[in-house]
């Protein structure tokens, strides 16, 4: 199957598809890695329209990944802890959509950002149990920098790897 993949900027229009798709998602991917009341948490943390138009506004590089004009996939990147890193934020696919090069375009489109704004080195974090991740970013010329345990509240941490890739 040929499939025709299109990255374009998110804008305000796009914020509750990606909402509703980083739902699908994360119900789908992160249970056993993580309790279904943390994913609920970090669901309503880091996806609530207020925070994404929030994210947007604020100079947050977002991403849509898009097939037959529909949305399957997304990104967000912007400014790391130095002026030449960039983080990226997010970077998600529909499970049915997977190893189809639409995760792959979408890191294009954070590599192309971060250079253009100056970064040499773009980095990410990653749940150390997610081996699906961990093997696609290390394929992708990513490699382990730490490890991190962080108390994002509520009760509940993140258990991560922090990856960098040169640029």
């Amino acid at each position: 199957m040929n499939t025709k993949i299109e990255t374009t900027p998110a804008t305000a229009d796009h914020l509750a598809e990606i909402s509703a798709l980083a739902a699908v998602i994360w119900r789908a991917h992160y249970p056993g890695l993580i309790t279904h009341a943390q994913i609920d948490y970090m669901l309503a943390r880091g996806y609530d329209l207020k925070v994404l138009h929030r994210e947007l506004d604020g100079g947050i590089a977002w991403f849509c990944a898009l097939v037959d004009g529909g949305l399957r996939g997304f990104a967000s990147t912007g400014p790391g802890r130095s002026t030449t890193e960039f983080k990226l934020h997010k970077l998600y696919v529909h499970p049915d959509w997977q190893r189809r090069g639409l995760g792959s375009a979408l890191l294009k489109e954070v590599e192309a950002t971060a250079r253009a704004r100056g970064a040499t080195t773009l980095m990410l974090n990653v749940n150390k149990g997610n081996a699906a991740a961990l093997a696609a970013y290390r394929q992708r010329g990513f490699i382990i920098r730490d490890s991190v345990v962080a108390d994002i509240g509520g009760g509940f941490v993140m258990d991560d790897y922090v990856m960098v890739k040169n640029l």
